[in-house]
């Protein structure tokens, strides 16, 4: 994305906050992992978002109107000893151009130099608890302009009130990286899938898909990624992925990259032998059936639940029939029964975080979808081998289906982003026989 694209993004947010007001937004600092190493340094989300800026302990000021400028950044300063260590700096002399600010300084300077810049605002908007070694510094700075006997804000807003609602809606350059991140993630699904032999163990498959992500420019996964064989496939969050894999399992895949901090979310599950069972596909179909349907109700004008309610019907009403649920439709969805077996929401948004912000209601009320508007739709099922499942048919404990994707809000109905990546049982079988 080029300079122009976070301009734009600041302007619009000075927009909303108003003439009188004054945002502030932290980046991340450095999280140390041992002893003298760091953790790999991710930016803040809402801060790249507005700067497209990845070094750590910066602080954007947004100021509408300010005679001295009304976009300033304060970060590290350029230092040839630290940089031999770890790497370039940008610096206050090149930051104007090189980000598109008004103005830079080094971040030592921030206690002075902020000040002339909230001086006679009447709100300060702030992201709370963005970064909890700089945000405690706000009231300080307020409190030095009321000891100074300068006119400080006197009110504290939350800035995700209005960033967020900036963040929702994706521009077309965001639109086009999310594709990219996609496909990748893809790509990368349809190797793990060709690769899969029973006997493999959970974290080889992990291997095979990051060895896409990397070679195809991502530098990491949008989160830690699931590789659930067995009744593994039936824990939410698993992420050891250490089980070794035999001919009777499915296995279950959650996995997206980032690319240049964009997120991908795409889950596929596929029988580690290379074909169904009887029980595997039945089930497996339903949730495929779902997703369809829920993928279709994820159009403009419809509500965010909509998918939810709409896969929640069709799965409810398929393990009705298939005489895991022994009660009707109307008590299952009043008394929650399907609860046991659908544990998530179909649903979330996707940015750059993989659980996305952005309302799902205004107003007390359920918010529509809009164009430009990215979510998942990933119902599932899940059937432990435990006691809570006693009263289930054998035949269908320890199987866990998800079926993910990534869909964009269009003005005509929807755009799959994730649509690379094969789900039918037939494509599945095929992939993997071929």
């Amino acid at each position: 994305m080029n300079v122009l694209e976070f301009q734009r993004r600041r302007s619009r947010l000075m927009a909303a906050i108003g003439p009188n007001g004054v945002a502030i937004v932290f980046g991340n600092s450095e999280v140390p992992r041992n002893g003298d190493t760091h953790y790999p340094f991710r930016q803040h989300s809402d801060f790249f978002y507005l700067t497209g800026f990845n070094e750590p302990d910066a602080v954007l000021v947004l100021a509408p109107f300010h005679e001295k400028g009304e976009t300033l950044i304060f970060l590290n300063p350029r230092d040839p000893n630290i940089e031999q260590w770890t790497g370039y700096r940008l610096g206050p002399e090149s930051a104007p151009e090189v980000l598109g600010v008004d103005a830079a300084f080094s971040i030592q300077e921030i206690d002075t130099e902020i000040l002339e810049f909230i001086t006679g605002r009447e709100a300060v908007h702030a992201l709370w608890n963005a970064n909890s070694k700089l945000d405690q510094r706000i009231p300080d700075w307020l409190h030095t302009l009321k000891r100074k006997r300068r006119e400080a804000p006197e009110d504290l807003i939350n800035l995700a009130l209005s960033l967020h609602e900036l963040r929702l809606i994706k521009s077309e350059s965001e639109q086009a990286q999310m594709q990219q991140a996609a496909d990748i993630s893809a790509d990368a699904m349809i190797r793990a899938i060709q690769r899969c032999q029973p006997g493999m163990f959970e974290w080889q498959l992990d291997a095979e898909i990051q060895s896409v992500f990397l070679s195809r420019g991502a530098r990491s996964p949008a989160y830690p990624i699931i590789v659930g064989s067995g009744e593994n496939a039936c824990i939410m969050h698993y992420v050891e992925n250490s089980r070794q894999m035999t001919e009777r399992d499915l296995v279950l895949i959650d996995a997206g990259c980032e690319l240049d901090h964009y997120a991908a979310d795409i889950t596929r599950t596929f029988p580690v032998s290379g074909k169904f069972s009887d029980a595997q596909r039945t089930i497996y179909e339903l949730v495929l059936e779902a997703q369809t349907q829920a993928i279709s109700a994820a159009s403009m004008g419809n509500r965010f639940r909509d998918p939810h309610e709409t896969s929640r019907k069709v799965l409810t009403e398929g393990l009705i029939e298939l005489g895991i649920l022994n009660c009707t439709l109307e008590e299952a969805l009043e008394q929650n029964l399907d609860r046991r077996f659908l544990v998530h929401g179909c649903s979330h948004w996707l940015g750059l975080d993989v659980h996305d912000v952005g309302r799902t209601t205004l107003n007390g009320k359920p918010r529509s979808l809009e164009p430009g508007m990215v979510l998942t739709v990933e119902p599932g099922i899940y059937i432990p081998n435990n006691e809570k499942m006693n009263d289930v048919e054998e035949r269908w404990r320890g199987i866990g289906v998800r079926i993910e994707d990534d869909i964009l809000i269009t003005s005509d109905g929807n755009h799959v982003l994730s649509n690379k990546a094969p789900k039918s049982t037939d494509d599945i079988e095929a992939l993997m026989n071929g």
